[in-house]
C-alpha cells in the first residue's frame, strides 16, 4: 500500500479527519480519536492501527508486524505493520477499517450521533 492509498481508504472511511505530526506522519481520526497512522521512509512504510485483545494476540507474533512502539509498551493494544511480508493490501484496509469501528464505539453516543455514526 502507498502513502497516496493509505490515505484515499482512511479519508473514505466516515466521519475522519486528517492531521501530519509526529514527524512528518500521517494521523487519521473519527472524533478526535487516532484510529491510523501511517509513517514512510526510504525503508519502506509502518502502519500502526487499533486491535481487538484477540487480534492483537494473533498479529503481535506475525513476520512483518509488532506491537506497535509506545501505544503497545503503555498496554493499549496497537499493531504495526512494518516489513514484509506482514499483511497483503486487503488484510491491512481490513484491519485499518476495524480499528475505525473500534475507536468510534468508544465515542459517546453523543459525539456519534454528531458524526452521523450509528449507535451500536
Amino acid at each position: 500500500m502507498t502513502q497516496e492509498e493509505f490515505n484515499a481508504f482512511c479519508r473514505n472511511l466516515p466521519a475522519t479527519t486528517h492531521v501530519v505530526q509526529w514527524g512528518g506522519a500521517d494521523v487519521w481520526k473519527v472524533g478526535g480519536k487516532v484510529f491510523a497512522i501511517g509513517g514512510w521512509t526510504e525503508e519502506g512504510m509502518a502502519v500502526t492501527f487499533k486491535t481487538s485483545p484477540l487480534s492483537y494476540e494473533i498479529l503481535r507474533e506475525q513476520p512483518g508486524l509488532r506491537p506497535a512502539p509506545y501505544l503497545a509498551s503503555r498496554g493499549l493494544k496497537w499493531i504495526q505493520h512494518f516489513e514484509r511480508p506482514g499483511l497483503g493490501d486487503g488484510e491491512l484496509q481490513n484491519y485499518i477499517r476495524q480499528s475505525h469501528s473500534i475507536v468510534s464505539q468508544g465515542l459517546s453516543r453523543k459525539k456519534r450521533a454528531e458524526l452521523g455514526l450509528a449507535t451500536p
